[in-house]
């Protein structure tokens, strides 16, 4: 009896995109003697395990199994922790989050729903009985005390169990619906880069606590008609131009008593980052609602005071970015700015770097330099497509840390850094422990090998040199003209031409079914400049032209048919693809639109308005990036070609409402289309046998679309 190998469509979801098994989620000790880290048994176990890396010896050990701490018992989420995950595409399960003391020593984390810590010297885990179901817990900075979130309390316990009590609850039961303490927004973390709601102070002696209701919110209902008998759940959804949840500060002592923040949340109503350290007074940023202007504040904790300590502007819109703004040990403010043209890193008013990077995170700031991840910028010697960088940076200039080819990033403390680097010729994603810049350890992955290498060509496209990766069938002979399948993510915050080896995975796959797959990151994807990203401000069609203009570049050095094009995507690929299905069909002959955004009315604020403003001033500039309108189709050009749309009906991101309304557009048009209901399934990807057959499915309605043979 044998059995039949597993196809790389079931592997690729069963291991969840061979992610898992891999370390991630590194927590470096001060003293540089620990590396704690998540990491599952095997390349297909869901299950994340607390592991710690003795840095002397080299050894690996579990501090915190949650099998064993649940005694093989099936976890239970609540629907907040869903949410959480949801926002966070987290697709793994047992302990996905964990915090630490400053030291290190300890660590909390939640599991199906309880509350337990984790020393991590002793390697030792334990419950702390409490009430539940806890989210987010995280411990003092001295380890005394745990504070977690329940219920829309933020609650604290002692580190042994004790005195567990609520510090701030909702006021009244009428609020108890829509108020929160403790736990960000939608908004915050969807697109602000902000899940968390509460933040100890050094000392532990108190909290920065935020308070969000959302009542304000516009209510929508999320349903499974495969599921009748369900009733539909009830979420919060903020789309463009309509009320965001109303979110304050709070500084909140042990005793219970608050004190308000004050600053003019009438202007400035996103709070996107807090940062509290012993370097300085807690530091927060916070943002205009159409996100021109936003202030750093630095707060009085006694008295709830803010002073400005820097103000930004800009005619386009102001991003946010991870690590900052923060203080460095000396007291001065680090953050990221757009000046001159390029993204560079600053000290107060000061920058210290300059057009040949393109900084995108500070990962850690220490009394010698800072360190940072950034790209090639638009004055560097060579394009370096593809790559990221981790880099050290100080007043004597750039070093650059790590050396290979490809896509990194670190953590650091104690003298000790921990390099992640994926790199295009070694599958998974290398993790080095390095101290004064020598390799001291490897911490070891259980991710499975895909037993596929991408031919893939890292090159620039077309007139604007657009970032690109072409990947041509494992046995291709050169020469051949092959139909071409685009495959974009194509818009801001999902670069996809990344010099490493997993990333184009699927797009190979594709490739050896018999495509040239073109992938391009054009205008509005980040990672090369300002200017290049803000280009897409009013008008997110311009990302259509660059495809565009990356396939003929392409087809000038490669053999590409470009008598059969097709191209896919999800979300903002998605809505892409349908885009180039129907305003150029005189390129494009075939797409497929998974979870795409039709109408960017339905969309979320803080994403939407930043790069096409309030609808109710700008109704031209959602009309001509949305594929329908009140009125139908928008603008759609002739012929007609085949169109597949893929959509989850338990998505809360992209409600399933954008393709539902667009496949009734198409039929009132007259148009073929395909439309594929997902039952079940979020904006995540889905359970691995849909997943497989939905790899399988597209394939099939490619090679019908554009009549391949064999």
């Amino acid at each position: 009896m044998t059995t039949e190998p597993l196809s790389f469509p079931r592997r690729y979801a069963r291991t969840q995109r061979f992610t898992l098994g891999a370390p991630r989620a590194f927590s470096v000790s001060p003293d540089g003697s620990r590396v704690v880290f998540l990491r599952s048994s095997s390349g297909t176990d869901r299950a994340n395990q607390l592991w710690v890396l003795d840095v002397a010896e080299g050894q690996e050990r579990v501090a915190a199994d949650p099998r064993a701490l649940l005694g093989g018992a099936t976890e239970r989420l609540s629907t907040a922790e869903r949410a959480r995950r949801e926002r966070s595409r987290e697709g793994g399960a047992g302990i996905v989050g964990y915090a630490t003391d400053t030291a290190v020593e300890l660590a909390s984390f939640a599991l199906s729903g309880r509350l337990f810590t984790a020393e991590l010297r002793a390697g030792t885990a334990r419950e702390l009985r409490v009430p539940g179901p806890v989210i987010d817990p995280r411990p003092s900075p001295d380890g005394r005390l745990v504070a977690y979130v329940r219920g829309g309390a933020l609650r604290v316990v002692g580190a042994e169990g004790e005195g567990d009590r609520a510090l701030v609850e909702p006021e009244s039961d009428a609020d108890s619906g829509t108020v929160s303490y403790g736990l960000a927004e939608f908004i915050a973390a969807e697109e602000m880069g902000r899940s968390r709601g509460f933040w100890w102070s050094p000392e532990g002696d108190r909290l920065l606590v935020a308070r969000v209701d959302d009542a304000p919110v516009r209510r929508w209902w999320i349903s499974d008609p495969a599921q009748p008998e369900r009733a539909p759940q009830q979420v919060g959804y903020p789309a463009a131009g309509t009320d965001n949840a109303d979110v304050r500060l709070f500084v909140v002592s042990l005793d219970g008593v608050r004190t308000e923040v004050v600053w003019n949340r009438a202007h400035y109503p996103y709070l996107a980052h807090v940062h509290w350290s012993a370097a300085g007074a807690p530091l927060i940023l916070v943002q205009a609602r159409d996100q021109r202007s936003q202030l750093f504040l630095a707060v009085d904790p006694d008295t709830g005071a803010t002073r400005m300590v820097h103000a930004d502007e800009d005619p386009q819109w102001l991003d946010l970015f991870p690590g900052v703004p923060c203080w460095s040990p000396a007291g001065q403010l680090v953050r990221i700015a757009d000046e001159g043209g390029a993204r560079v890193l600053a000290f107060g008013e000061r920058p210290f770097t300059g057009p040949q990077l393109h900084v995108r995170a500070v990962l850690d700031v220490s009394d010698d330099d800072v360190l940072i991840s950034a790209s090639a910028g638009e004055a560097a010697t060579a394009p370096e497509t593809g790559e990221v960088h981790v880099y050290r940076v100080n007043e004597l200039g750039v070093e650059r840390f790590s050396q290979e080819p490809g896509v990194h990033t670190a953590v650091r403390g104690g003298g000790v850094t921990v390099l992640v680097s994926s790199v295009p010729d070694r599958p998974g994603a290398q993790v080095q422990v390095l101290r004064d810049g020598k390799r001291t350890a490897t911490v070891t992955s259980y991710a499975e090998s895909p037993g596929l290498s991408p031919r893939v060509t890292l090159t620039e496209g077309g007139a604007r040199k657009i970032s690109c990766a072409l990947l041509m069938p494992t046995d291709y002979d050169g020469v051949t003209p092959l139909p071409v399948l685009m495959d974009p993510y194509g818009g801001p915050h999902g670069p996809r031409v990344l010099a490493a080896h997993n990333a184009h995975l699927t797009s190979q796959w594709f490739a050896d079914q018999g495509f040239a797959v073109v992938v391009a990151d054009g205008r509005g994807t980040p990672g090369r400049s300002p200017a290049w990203e803000k280009a897409v401000r009013d008008d997110f069609t311009l990302t259509l032209d660059d495809q565009i203009d990356a396939l003929h570049g392409l087809a000038e050095r490669f053999p590409l048919d470009l008598s059969r094009v097709a191209i896919r995507g999800w979300s903002f690929g998605g809505w892409l693809a349908g885009l180039a299905v129907l305003r150029r069909p005189d390129v494009f002959h075939a797409g497929i639109a998974g979870a795409p955004v039709t109408d960017w009315r339905l969309y979320d604020t803080h994403y939407t308005e930043r790069y096409l403003g309030d609808p109710a001033a700008a109704a031209e500039a959602y009309a001509k990036s949305s594929l329908i309108t009140d009125d139908g189709l928008s603008a759609p050009a002739e012929p007609h070609r085949p169109l597949m749309i893929v959509h989850g009906l338990a998505d809360d991101n992209v409600v399933v409402a954008h393709a539902l309304r667009l496949s009734s557009a198409l039929l009132a048009a007259g148009r073929p289309h395909e439309v594929l209901p997902l039952s079940g399934v979020t904006h995540m990807t889905p359970q691995e046998q849909v997943a497989e057959n939905l790899l399988l499915l597209q394939v099939d309605f490619l090679r019908r679309s554009l009549g391949m043979t064999g």
